[in-house]
């Protein structure tokens, strides 16, 4: 993929592969006694805010250029990290609490005798992959292709969104569903044969976080700044005059939404074994309504603004849950109402109006003599 023209895209992809290399070579290149030694636990925080960044560049892509409030976009960044819970699960095998190696421990509790057909597949790496980026994506094709078909826009298709995640979290609750439930599927051993626990495998799984995010970046920008893009940009400031220009506005959109789909289930397949856990609280739809925020507070429409957001506001998320975690959802609300009053285009949005110089006004005579030279 070429580079991208647009310098803050550039800049946005060199200091995340930068950023992520040196604290690699820092937490394993350095002694833990060393004032230059990075955490562990600091790498795989790192890699989790990478993921919550692709969540947010996919949330843009729909909000920021195609106008579609998503307020559902958790169920497809859940999704991909069920898929790869269920890769990790079935590499657990006989290493299980009930050292079932056809079963996972959660199935041989609530007395199940077989694997269920749509678990098949899933011992294999890649496949995971392939399943995190189509059940999203599917979802997102078949959900679009209706909503958008019947003209379904604004509030009405941000509140079917939330429903929509909704739904899917309490239909993983049920312990029929087989997916674990309420606990969903934790204890993971190992992932492509690599100690999930190791430093170097928090590492690895850091890097390929920044990378991956690195390429969605690219893969964004060049989606927006392509015809296809500025069509999109025209559907969302005018649906209507665009479907009057002959073009197909739901068309436009649901491509759209697709690919969002997919760059979110990517997100949760790494999102998974960096934290080591997957359950049906993915779903909620206050991960959905944290993620527009993260958007908001970068700046909408701008992509690099999206990552900025995420990784800020997690940041202060991490800080005010351990030193005051009773006022962090007063200070994300707070945050929120200070962006949509204050700040409307964002920290990113801000900034590049701050430096964009003034247009130039032409100069006033200051009496009728000289408005008569100037005539």
């Amino acid at each position: 993929m070429r580079a991208p023209r647009d310098p803050a895209t550039a800049i946005a992809v060199a200091l995340v592969l930068a950023i992520a290399a040196l604290m690699g070579v820092l937490d394993l290149a350095t002694l833990p006694a060393s004032p230059w030694h990075v955490p562990t636990f600091a790498i795989g925080l790192a890699g989790k805010y990478l993921c919550y960044a692709m969540l947010a560049l996919a949330v843009d892509l729909v909000w920021g250029f195609a106008g579609i409030l998503s307020l559902g976009h958790a169920a497809f960044f859940a999704l991909g990290g069920y898929a790869m819970g269920m890769y990790l699960t079935r590499e657990i095998g006989a290493r299980g609490v009930y050292a079932n190696p056809r079963l996972p421990d959660f199935m041989v509790f609530i007395g199940w005798k077989h694997l269920p057909w749509y678990w098949h597949g899933f011992s294999h790496l890649g496949f995971a992959v392939v399943m995190a980026m189509a059940v999203p994506g599917l979802l997102a094709a078949l959900f679009g292709f209706f909503a958008f078909r019947s003209r379904v826009s604004g509030v009405y298709l941000s509140i079917i969104t939330q429903a929509l995640t909704y739904a899917l979290m309490l239909a993983f609750f049920r312990n029929e569903m087989g997916f674990g439930g309420n606990n969903g599927m934790t204890d993971f051993k190992d992932i492509a044969g690599f100690p999930i626990g190791a430093r170097t495998t928090t590492v690895g799984l850091m890097l390929a976080s920044a990378a991956v995010l690195s390429l969605q970046l690219l893969l964004a920008r060049r989606v927006v700044a392509s015809r296809y893009g500025k069509v999109l940009v025209a559907v969302r400031d005018a649906e209507s005059r665009t479907r009057f220009l002959a073009y197909r506005p739901e068309s436009y959109k649901l491509v759209a939404f697709t690919l969002s789909a997919v760059m979110a289930g990517i997100a949760g397949a790494l999102y998974v074994p960096q934290v080591g856990i997957i359950n049906p609280s993915e779903f909620s739809p206050a991960n959905s309504i944290e993620a527009v925020i993260w958007v908001a507070a970068g700046g909408r429409g701008t992509l690099s603004g999206a990552i900025l957001g995420a990784i800020l506001v997690n940041l202060a998320k991490t800080w005010l849950t351990s030193a005051l975690p009773e006022v962090w959802l007063f200070a994300l609300g707070a945050l929120f109402v200070f962006v949509t009053l204050f700040l409307p285009r964002g920290i990113i949005g801000t900034l590049a109006r701050l430096r964009r110089p003034a247009p130039a006004t032409p100069a006033t005579p200051d009496s009728p003599a000289e408005a008569h030279e100037v005539a």
